[in-house]
């Protein structure tokens, strides 16, 4: 299993007294082909569903949005020490795609995005992690389009999301991390805590803008646009 990982990425010192993996000219160029893969699935799908072919405006929609969540996660409030942080509003991106164009367009685009957070910021110490942290967390995200056509779909879909995340990355620490957990801790306890912190933090600053009647107007006229193109 480390020499596939080795295969993508190159072992460095993680200032803990550990080792993470860090993506190599081979495991950026395979994370940039998934990523353009699951956008162009992603249109696929949506299109057969709608138009019968692939549909350009959610595919250039979705990349907007990814691009948005990118660059709002760069914006960290707090980060914390082994992965993790409070964003500007970075799920709230990537959830709307889910909101705006359903379940399956939102768990790809979802998954395309973890990928692109495990190229820029990654924190990977074996591959079961990387799948943990970066492929089934982030991909929870997609769960938004379970509020897909709901009333207050876009604040349910948020908040099922993040729970989502949350419980992958609660499982990722109690698995790979409950070494770091004290002593006199639960090492679910730790990790609930741990992750919980920034998780809750970011979400209900985030639920409590969507409350805003005209946020959440604003957003479904935006929805209504990437739907229909008027």
């Amino acid at each position: 299993m480390e020499k596939f990982l080795l295969f993508f990425a190159d072992k460095v010192d993680d200032g803990y007294g550990g080792f993470i993996y860090m993506p190599n000219m081979i495991g950026y160029t395979a994370i940039a082909l998934l990523i353009i893969g699951l956008l162009i699935l992603a249109g696929a799908v949506y299109g057969k569903r709608h138009q019968g072919r692939v549909n350009v405006r959610q595919m250039a929609v979705s990349a907007l949005m990814l691009a948005l969540a990118f660059a709002a996660s760069n914006i960290k409030l707090f980060k914390m020490p082994m992965g993790g942080s409070v964003t500007l509003f970075s799920m709230l991106f990537v959830c709307l795609i889910g909101y705006w164009f359903g379940l399956a367009a939102g768990l790809m685009s979802a998954l395309a995005y973890g990928l692109l957070q495990m190229a820029v910021d990654p924190y990977v110490i074996s591959l079961p992690q990387l799948l943990f942290d970066y492929v089934l967390a982030f991909t929870a995200l997609g769960l938004s389009g379970l509020g897909h056509d709901k009333k207050y779909g876009l604040v349910i879909g948020y908040v099922i999301g993040v729970l989502g995340r949350l419980c992958f990355a609660v499982l990722s620490g109690l698995i790979f991390f409950s070494a770091y957990a004290p002593e006199t801790m639960s090492p679910l306890v730790y990790s609930l805590g741990y992750n919980g912190a920034y998780l809750a933090a970011e979400g209900g600053i985030t639920a409590l803008v969507l409350l805003i009647p005209q946020v959440r107007q604003a957003l479904d006229y935006a929805k209504r646009l990437a739907e229909k193109g008027h």
